[in-house]
C-alpha cells in the first residue's frame, strides 16, 4: 500500500521533467534555427558587401610657392580661409624686378632706334644703288651714241681717202675727216671705260646695300633678343603675386610678413574639398567582384550613425607594396606570403557632402554592395 502511494507521488514529477526537458528542445531548436536564417543571410549579406576598415579620406593638396627669390610684402590669407580661383595670396617686394623691366625696356628701346637707322641706312643704299643703275644706263647710253659717231666718221673718212687719191678733195678736207674719225675712235673708247666704271661702281653700291640688309637683320635679332628680355623680366615680375589655383581652403600656411622666401619653397597648401575621395585598401582576397561604378556606402567615424554615398571609381594598377619605395623582392629565397592590399578609389555622389563637413585624413568604413 505504501509503495503504491510512492509511485503516484513520483509520477507528476516525472511528468514535469519531462515538459520542462520538452520546452529546452523546442527553444533550442528555435534558437538553432533562428541562429541558421541569421548565420545564413549573414553569409549572404557578406557575399554582397564588401567592407574595410583601412580606408581613408584623400584628396588633391595644391602647395603654393614662389617661382622667384625675395621678401614677403604682404600676405591676404591665413589658415583655414576658403579662397577662390585667381584670389591673391600674397606678394612679394617687387622692387629689384621692377627695375629689371625698366633697364630691359630701356635697353629694348634703344637697340629699336639702332635698327631704325639700319632701315633708314638701308633705305639710302638703295637709292644710291638705284642712281648707280641709272648711271649705268646713261654711260650705256652715251657709248651708243659716241659708236654711232664712229661708224658716220669711218665712212665719212673712207670717202674722202678715196677721193683723195683720185685728187677729187683737198688735203685739208681729208685731214678732217681723219681728225674726225680718230677724235670719235677715242670717244668710243672713253664711252666704253665710263661703262665699266658705272658697272663697278654699281656692284659696289649693291655690295653696301647687301651689307645695310645683312646689318638690318642682324639688328632685328637683338631687337628680338631684347624684347624677350623684357618679356621675361615682365614675367618675373608678375611672379612677385602668388594667387590661388583653385577654389579651397588655406592649410600649412608657412610664411610671414617680412621673411626671405626661396625660389621653389612651399609658402602654403590650398586644398579643394570638393573633389576628395575615399582611398581603400582593400585585401586582395576581396577583390573577385569588385568593379568601377559599384554602389559603395561611406561610414565615417567623425560622423556615428551618418551614411555617405558613393561609388567606386578605380582600382590601382598594383598593391601598395609594389609602389612602396623598397618593393619586396620574392626571389631573395625568404618568401614569406602575407595577404596584400590593393588601393581602391571610392568618389563621393554629388552632393553628399555639400556643407564640406569630410576633411582629408578622416578614417572611413566603405562598403561595396557587389550585388
Amino acid at each position: 500500500m505504501d509503495e503504491m502511494k510512492q509511485n503516484g507521488q513520483n509520477q507528476p514529477v516525472q511528468n514535469d521533467a519531462k515538459g520542462r526537458k520538452r520546452r529546452a528542445l523546442i527553444v533550442f531548436a528555435i534558437v538553432a534555427v533562428v541562429g541558421a536564417f541569421s548565420v545564413f543571410f549573414y553569409m549572404r549579406y557578406k557575399s554582397a558587401h564588401i567592407s574595410t576598415d583601412d580606408a581613408f579620406i584623400n584628396g588633391n593638396v595644391h602647395t603654393i610657392a614662389s617661382k622667384v627669390n625675395g621678401t614677403v610684402k604682404a600676405i591676404y590669407a591665413k589658415d583655414n580661409q576658403y579662397v577662390k580661383a585667381g584670389e591673391v595670396l600674397l606678394e612679394l617686394d617687387p622692387a629689384d624686378y621692377d627695375v629689371r623691366v625698366t633697364e630691359a625696356a630701356s635697353s629694348l628701346d634703344a637697340e629699336k632706334a639702332r635698327f631704325a637707322e639700319r632701315e633708314a641706312g638701308i633705305e639710302a643704299s638703295n637709292k644710291m644703288v638705284a642712281e648707280a643703275e641709272a648711271r649705268v644706263e646713261a654711260a650705256k647710253a652715251g657709248l651708243q651714241l659716241q659708236e654711232a659717231n664712229l661708224r658716220q666718221a669711218e665712212i665719212d673718212f673712207r670717202r674722202a681717202d678715196s677721193l683723195y687719191g683720185k685728187e677729187a678733195v683737198s688735203r685739208e678736207k681729208y685731214d678732217r675727216a681723219k681728225t674726225a674719225y680718230d677724235v670719235s675712235r677715242a670717244q668710243v673708247k672713253a664711252s666704253r671705260e665710263q661703262v665699266k666704271q658705272a658697272e663697278v661702281a654699281l656692284e659696289a653700291q649693291k655690295a653696301v646695300a647687301r651689307q645695310a640688309m645683312a646689318a638690318a637683320t642682324t639688328q632685328s635679332s637683338t631687337v628680338k633678343q631684347k624684347e624677350a628680355v623684357l618679356d621675361t623680366a615682365k614675367l618675373t615680375f608678375g611672379y612677385t603675386t602668388i594667387y590661388a589655383p583653385v577654389d579651397g581652403y588655406v592649410t600649412k600656411k608657412s610664411v610671414e610678413v617680412g621673411n626671405q622666401v626661396q625660389a621653389g619653397q612651399p609658402l602654403m597648401a590650398v586644398v579643394p574639398l570638393s573633389g576628395i575621395y575615399v582611398t581603400a585598401n582593400y585585401k586582395e582576397t576581396q577583390l573577385e567582384k569588385v568593379r568601377p561604378g559599384q554602389k559603395v556606402e561611406i561610414e565615417v567615424d567623425t560622423y556615428p550613425g551618418k551614411t555617405f554615398s558613393g561609388k567606386v571609381d578605380s582600382i590601382m594598377a598594383g598593391t601598395g607594396s609594389a609602389f612602396s619605395l623598397f618593393p619586396p623582392e620574392n626571389a631573395t629565397g625568404n618568401f614569406v606570403k602575407v595577404v596584400q592590399r590593393v588601393p581602391v578609389k571610392i568618389v563621393f555622389d554629388e552632393g553628399t557632402d555639400r556643407d564640406h563637413v569630410l576633411r582629408m585624413g578622416m578614417s572611413v568604413v566603405p562598403t561595396v554592395q557587389v550585388k
